[in-house]
């Protein structure tokens, strides 16, 4: 059953290995938790999974393997663990219940008369004390009462004495494709970090206390700096225009960055980077920032993002006059070139899907000037851009 496990989850395009098996079948060994299925899913979680994008799969795959709702076939006798079943029961049983539990056979009964009734039930049954329903007596079903029972189909226990919960878990999707989230944005951040300690020490060294302390007789303090991400980041936003319609994805970027990045700076533009930049959309034409001043204020270790969906004409990109705002005096192309040039770590993410990009000539025109580093606005296009930014 394990081995089965363990080739479907690579099946699934979860990245376990051999070793990270073995330190499982280890700890099953060495009876590091108890024999139910929950702690089983958390250390097996915790021992395979590496990577928060793989949990929805993962769970998929240990729902599909361990819990039998997918497919309750002939042989689910040999999918249900009796170790863990006779576990359970001495956790959780009365004697008296205990004795029922013999008389029908024991465990070993138990399992060849579910595996029976499921081979022989076609249709839903309510009530009753054999067939798998609900409400009733059968030791099989839902909602129903048996001392020793197995719960199938059903959201809750009632009574607490179910000891094989068939039920299909729901876990927040953090596959690589799905609809972004603040939370799953700042997930797929977290790979641009670069812990240092600096500035004044405002916290407790503990293992240095504990060692200074043992070395002289008498309690000695000592104090660090706060562990803080040391990275820069300079955000350029997208606003206005066909950006409208990627509000809500551009604001919930925002909000993660601004909590994964402590130094972090933003500037607003319209559909590509000219001679000015702005802070307030309220006051973007009365209040304008000198890009140049932008630019020699924040020094090259920064790592910039632009936010964009770069659709436009390709006139705004390449002409001087090309803005449909203003009349630009250099074109867009050359302000897009300075920042490459001052900047090593730069990234362009759009969202717009990746599929529709060949169609427009403008976001082809950016992709080059970024130097082929733009990246669609999903959880897989982040974790590449930032692991383009942390080289």
């Amino acid at each position: 059953m394990f081995m089965r496990f363990f080739t479907e989850l690579r099946e699934a395009k979860v990245p376990v290995t051999l070793k990270e098996y073995l330190m499982l079948m280890e700890g099953l060994d060495k009876a590091v938790i108890d024999r139910s299925v929950d702690d089983f899913y958390y250390l097996s979680r915790a021992s395979l999974v590496k990577d928060e994008k793989n949990l929805d799969r993962f769970d998929q795959v240990f729902g599909h393997v361990f819990k039998g709702l997918e497919r309750l076939d002939d042989g689910i006798a040999a999918d249900i663990p009796a170790e863990w079943l006779r576990k359970m029961s001495e956790k959780f049983l009365t004697e008296e219940e205990k004795a029922q539990i013999e008389a029908m056979g024991g465990f070993d009964k138990l399992m060849e008369a579910l595996a029976e009734r499921i081979r022989e039930q076609k249709e839903r049954h309510e009530k009753g004390d054999k067939a798998i329903g609900t409400g009733g007596t059968s030791p099989f079903g839902a909602n129903g009462y048996h001392p020793e029972g197995i719960r199938i189909g059903q959201d809750k226990g009632r009574h607490g004495k179910a000891i094989k919960v068939w039920d299909k878990r729901e876990y927040k999707n953090l596959d690589d494709q799905v609809e972004l989230g603040t939370r799953n944005i700042k997930v797929a951040l977290r790979r641009l970090r670069k812990w240092v300690r600096e500035g004044h020490p405002d916290e407790i060294d503990f293992p240095a206390t504990i060692k200074g302390t043992a070395e002289k007789g008498y309690l000695d303090i000592n104090m660090r700096p706060e562990r803080r991400n040391k990275i820069s980041v300079l955000l350029f936003l997208d606003i206005g225009g066909s950006m409208d319609s990627h509000v809500k994805v551009c604001e919930e970027l925002f909000s993660a960055a601004r909590t994964e990045f402590k130094n972090m700076e933003f500037y607003y533009f319209h559909n590509c980077l000219y001679e000015g930049v702005w802070k307030d959309n309220r006051r973007r034409h009365a209040e304008k920032i000198n890009t140049w001043d932008v630019l020699h204020k924040f020094p090259h270790d920064y790592k910039i993002i632009f936010v964009g969906d770069a659709t436009m004409s390709p006139y705004e990109i390449t002409y001087p006059g090309g803005s449909v705002e203003h009349w630009n005096e250099e074109a867009g192309a050359i302000w897009m070139d300075r920042v490459a040039q001052i900047y090593e770590h730069m990234v362009w993410l759009n969202p717009t899907a990746e599929r529709h990009w060949d169609y427009t000539p403008s976001i082809a025109l950016m992709k080059q000037l970024v130097n082929d580093r733009m990246y669609p606005l999903t959880l897989e296009g982040l974790d590449k851009a930032m692991r383009e930014l942390a080289r």
